[in-house]
């Protein structure tokens, strides 16, 4: 798993490329404060060495809470800058600072 952040220098954005590791997986995508911890929104394309992977721009100056959703199961980055405990879904979220 990795997080990479690419800040642009036009605009007060940051583009962060999530990848998670998940060769036997269907499907993937990243969910968490900025969209409304909603999969439909953030789908993470599978690549041909069983990699998922996508880009979302975010705020800078702000931090997130988030997970990835892997064929239905929510799994943390073991890269995340930061971990939140997190009482409504009773366990540690991974966050990203941009």
């Amino acid at each position: 798993m990795a997080i990479k952040k690419q800040y642009l220098k036009s605009k007060p954005i940051c583009k962060v490329t999530f990848t998670v590791e998940a060769p036997d997986a269907k499907k993937a995508s990243v969910v968490g404060s900025f969209n409304d911890w909603n999969a439909k929104k953030a789908p993470l394309k599978k690549l041909k060495n069983g990699t998922f992977k996508g880009t979302v721009d975010l705020d800078k100056d702000s931090s997130y809470e988030f997970k990835y959703v892997v064929d239905g199961a929510y799994v943390n980055d073991s890269e995340a800058d930061s971990y939140a405990w997190n009482d409504f879904a009773g366990a540690e979220n991974g966050v990203v600072t941009v």
